[in-house]
């Protein structure tokens, strides 16, 4: 898979056990998702490893079946355990070096795809020297979503992330809604992840579409 020509528009993020949700994100008649990236921090506390193999388990066989790239965040091990397309890393996750050699290890026919979010120049400039496929840039707005946020970056920042990342798809992030999707669109940007804006929507296929609507 190749990340540069497939992310665009909306990076949907799955934040609970809700193969509804999940549908509505990246089926047929879905948000059209680009990417779907398994994300059960909400639920962190109430989630074993046994639950989060099945929640992304279900998640393989949806977005094998409607041909959209599967990211689980942070865990290398359950992404290669359902077949994901690859894993989204943090600043204090597994460092990208280590989780490019595991899954190297593990025998995979095609490149296991690692994404990493960034905060600054500074973190962009070592992702993508570091091989990263994709980048998550923010906070690009406040956000609610994390319990401890990093400070916000604002546009500009995201501009100026997106020359610094060259050829690395830029994902924005952080307190993104579909309003402000044409701006992200403007600065460079190759998708947009909306978590709480789509998820928690009235009508997620709606929101989501809006999202996607910036890159047509």
């Amino acid at each position: 898979m190749t990340l540069a020509a497939t992310i665009r528009g909306l990076y949907a993020v799955l934040d609970r056990d809700d193969l509804a949700l999940a549908r509505s994100l990246v089926g047929r008649d879905g948000a059209k998702a680009a990417v779907l990236q398994v994300r059960l921090k909400s639920m962190a506390r109430a989630t074993s490893t046994r639950d989060l193999l099945r929640i992304a388990g279900l998640a393989r066989a949806l977005t094998r079946e409607h041909g959209v790239p599967l990211i689980i965040n942070d865990r290398r091990d359950v992404a290669l355990a359902v077949g994901a397309d690859g894993v989204h890393l943090g600043q204090d996750d597994l460092p990208l070096a280590e989780a490019r050699r595991i899954a190297n290890g593990a025998g995979r026919a095609q490149r296991f795809v690692i994404g990493v979010s960034t905060h600054d120049l500074a973190q962009v400039t070592a992702a993508v020297a570091g091989g990263a496929d994709y980048l998550g840039c923010g906070p690009v707005f406040a956000t609610a979503t994390k319990a401890n946020p990093d400070p916000v970056q604002g546009v500009d920042a995201l501009a100026a992330a997106v020359r610094a990342a060259g050829r690395v798809p830029v994902v924005a992030i952080g307190g993104v809604t579909p309003d402000r999707c044409p701006a992200l669109a403007a600065a460079g940007a190759a998708a947009a992840c909306c978590i709480a804006a789509v998820n928690n929507a009235p009508d997620p296929v709606l929101a989501g579409r809006a999202v996607a609507a910036a890159w047509p």
